[in-house]
């Protein structure tokens, strides 16, 4: 544990393990050619704790059934049966526990032994008070500065590593980490050589693990933060875009307003205009046929509503979601970017939210935003670089959690076998270690700890809107306190000087003066007198 300050705001940092690929105690050659990632759980000193029942390593299983023909390969991509081609044995961890090491509770568990259930609440970003808000950009800050002491990122495919005897990993920061996760489980498949790569593949996007795949990802990341700040209170705020006019969270509180000298940055105001990408170059790497290595490529690019408008016209409506939410299918037909009435499609953006329709040449929902934003976040690989993109999510994922309360569907309603790879029901997520299933995350946000403000009950929603200011009203309350006895002391003042001129003027003080009239006297007002003949109340003024 350590003390950091950054923008601002100190923070004890816990050195604690984390929960995505690749672990730092499995990139060695040794975990690479056993094939083996079940680390020690420090809690007792057994691999995956099993001295103490949390889980056990052992061989992983993955599914035979068939995918969809839109990749016809077998045996050339890293991901394929993930985790496979690295590690066959991993921590399969009991009951509450969670992690590589199955050190960790799962979501929404708390306690020494996870048996503490907790539901944290996922807040609209415009309801945070000041500090609130400086206490995010602050999380965001600290993540994006500290080499994660858990986690490094592949940057060599695992025949470039020999087959685990030469590991190609790299260290980077805990919020890189998450930028590398969602340009690898999107990027192109590498076949071999310069130039050779295979494009209509994406193992979290245009089918239908995209909304599972997505909805672990903030939930990875909302634990890093936790865990790196010690505040296990935060939670992802989100960017509730219905029928917005432009970007109104690109201001200098918030994610950062544009620069006047060059409208492809941010304002140097921002702490997000020191920001470096990694992970953007998608056409570079295909056409060398190579892997990120996540280097340098530059600062964070943004330039909202200056992009193509005849791929998005305007950011979506509040009809547009929901008449996405009304549509009852999950999925449909060959479950892509075709799919026609396909709740996941339309949401996705590449189904008309007019019609429902399937390949819409116009970009809506989900897809829309990304496009708007005309910069880094533009880019499916490279989007996460772009802080925005965990906002947008975040509301992304409250529609999900919106159509799976209202329709409430069996598992059996997502697709088991014949999705494009990667998104079958029982396919691991890439790149995740621990594992997870996609059909997993086929289930209300409420099972996994957390909801969403704008659903929540009346008083819990009234309580939400109203804790930033009272949060500033406690803030204030020294000089509120200090303005009421200071006005409490004009006015006793006022009153003494009165009475004093009153018996100047009267010969008598005015308690004295009994039924004489006064300027001071005025008239009272009884707000309810019961009438004599009626229990009825009657409103008037004597």
């Amino acid at each position: 544990m350590r003390l950091l300050l950054i923008h601002g705001v100190f923070f004890l940092q816990c050195l604690r393990f984390s929960q995505q690929q690749f672990p730092r105690l499995c990139a060695t050659t040794e975990a690479l050619l056993s094939k083996e990632c079940c680390p020690v759980w420090e809690g007792d000193g057994s691999a995956c704790g099993a001295s103490s029942g949390r889980g056990f390593c052992r061989d992983v299983e993955v599914s035979d059934l068939p995918n969809g023909l839109n990749y016809p390969f077998s045996g050339l991509d890293d991901r394929e049966r993930w985790p496979l081609v690295f590690y066959n044995r991993t921590c399969q961890c009991a009951s509450n526990y969670m992690g590589f090491n199955c050190g960790e509770c799962q979501f929404g568990l708390f306690g020494a032994i996870c048996e503490e259930r907790r539901e944290s609440v996922r807040r609209n970003v415009f309801h945070l008070s000041a500090a609130e808000r400086r206490k995010l950009i602050s999380y965001l800050n600290l993540a994006k500065h500290t080499v994660s002491q858990d986690y490094v990122i592949a940057t060599g495919t695992y025949r470039e590593m020999n087959n685990g005897s030469t590991p190609l990993f790299s260290d980077v920061s805990t919020y890189d980490v998450f930028v590398w996760m969602h340009y690898y489980v999107s990027r192109n498949a590498l076949l071999g050589g310069p130039g050779n790569v295979w494009t209509d593949v994406d193992f979290a996007h245009w089918a239908p693990a995209f909304l599972p795949w997505h909805r672990v990802y903030l939930l990875h990341w909302e634990r890093e933060i936790r865990k790196l700040t010690g505040d296990f209170e935060f939670s992802i705020p989100y960017w509730d875009w219905r029928d917005a006019q432009g970007c109104d969270i690109c201001t200098e509180d918030l994610m950062g307003a544009q620069s006047l000298r060059d409208p492809n940055l941010i304002s140097p105001a921002s702490v997000f205009s020191s920001w470096r990408v990694m992970c953007s170059r998608a056409e570079d790497y295909s056409v060398r046929g190579v892997l990120c290595d996540g280097n340098d490529e530059g600062p964070l690019l943004r330039n909202p509503g200056n992009h193509d408008h005849n791929l998005v016209a305007r950011l979506p409506t509040a009809a547009e979601v929901e008449f996405t939410v009304s549509l009852r299918d999950y999925d449909t037909g060959a479950m892509d970017r075709s799919a026609n009435f396909s709740f996941r499609n339309t949401l996705e953006g590449f189904g008309n939210p007019q019609t429902g329709l399937g390949n819409s040449r116009v970009m809506g929902m989900h897809a829309s935003l990304h496009i708007f934003m005309n910069g880094s976040m533009s880019s499916v690989q490279g989007s996460a670089n772009d802080p925005i993109f965990l906002l947008h999510h975040a509301y992304v994922d409250s529609i999900y959690e919106q159509w799976l309360r209202r329709h409430a569907p069996e598992q059996t309603h997502y697709p088991e076998f014949n999705a494009p790879i990667g998104h079958n029901r029982q396919y691991h997520m890439v790149p995740f270690i621990p594992l997870h299933r996609n059909i997993e995350y086929f289930t209300s946000s409420k099972e996994l700890g957390y909801q969403y403000s704008y659903m929540l009950n009346s008083d819990q929603r009234i309580s939400e809107v109203l804790s930033p200011y009272l949060e500033l009203m406690m803030e204030a309350w020294p000089w509120l306190l200090g303005a009421l006895v200071l006005g409490a002391l004009v006015t006793m003042t006022v009153a003494a000087v009165a009475a004093t001129m009153t018996r100047m003027c009267w010969g008598a003080w005015p308690w004295q003066l009994g039924e004489k009239s006064s300027a001071f006297h005025l008239p009272e007002r009884e707000p309810l007198i019961i009438s004599s003949d009626s229990d009825t109340p009657n409103y008037h003024t004597v």
